[in-house]
């Protein structure tokens, strides 16, 4: 595979000025650095975010490629377009809010290189609130192929924000799809289903800003409905039975439901390892 990796951004007019900065700049300092650095501004920004842009694009140089679209779509949409204008076969996600460690790229560039049947691979990440030192707690995801699968049946089997895939496996199922904050947990089904390897490397590779924010986004009448359509698509494909999908359907509706605050407590104490207790690596 060699070191060549494209690195693919979307961002929009409601992220904050400094995360934005953060992220890139996190992306910046990778022990192998990228050189091909695709930003997607998902429809018209601010003035503050563009004046980012314009201080990283003296940074980056020719490695940044903003494709600016004329309106927001959506994230399915808006990553599909930049992953049209990625160069490499190996596409490292980045999200404009989150923050790589150093040596995350390098760490997936060698599993590639070691293993180049897989197609994804991503890695544990550790949430924090405020900065990185405040880390929360973290999101650990299962090693390999057997247990991805298995674990695919009930929960989203990779970290979005540190994968990196294969260009042309991700394009072979359709690329991304519109699915209400789901795009990514669909994509990996359908990847999956046609046979495609993953592979999660088990220690933290990235750095996810958590916080109540987080946590809203997972209630809602809108979010609930998009997992009983996933759901309902899992089961209907044969990918789980009928009766994980009613299983499934309920434990969401009643995450959804209750109280952002409690959402957030469950979310902490049984979704996601606790720091302290013990570390991130799995």
């Amino acid at each position: 595979m060699g070191e060549k990796y494209s690195v693919l951004m979307s961002v929009y007019y409601k992220e904050q000025p400094e995360y934005l900065q953060q992220s890139m700049e996190s992306i910046l300092h990778q022990t192998i650095p990228t050189s091909d650095f695709v930003l997607v501004c998902d429809g018209p920004l601010t003035p503050e975010l563009d004046a980012i842009i314009e201080k990283m694009q003296q940074l980056f140089g020719t490695v940044l490629h903003v494709h600016r679209l004329k309106e927001n779509g959506g994230l399915g949409k808006a990553l599909n377009a930049g992953l049209e204008q990625c160069k490499y076969e190996l596409v490292a996600r980045m999200d404009s809010d989150d923050i790589s460690r150093p040596e995350r790229c390098e760490k997936q560039l060698q599993v590639f290189t070691e293993h180049p049947e897989y197609s994804l691979v991503s890695g544990i990440v550790e949430e924090f609130d405020g900065d990185i030192h405040n880390v929360t707690g973290c999101r650990v995801v299962p090693e390999t192929q057997q247990e991805i699968l298995q674990f695919a049946k009930k929960r989203n089997p990779f970290n979005h924000p540190c994968i990196m895939y294969k260009k042309s496996s991700v394009q072979a199922v359709g690329s991304y799809q519109d699915f209400y904050l789901l795009e990514d947990y669909y994509l990996w089904i359908r990847m999956l289903q046609q046979g495609y390897l993953g592979y999660n490397i088990q220690e933290p590779l990235l750095w996810m800003r958590a916080g109540s924010a987080m946590y809203k986004r997972r209630g809602g009448w809108k979010y609930v409905e998009s997992q009983r359509k996933l759901f309902g698509y899992m089961a209907n494909s044969g990918f789980i039975s009928q009766t994980d999908y009613w299983i499934q359907s309920i434990v969401r509706l009643v995450g959804a439901v209750m109280p952002n605050k409690l959402r957030a407590l469950v979310f902490k104490k049984i979704l996601r390892r606790q720091t302290g207790k013990e570390n991130c690596h799995a």
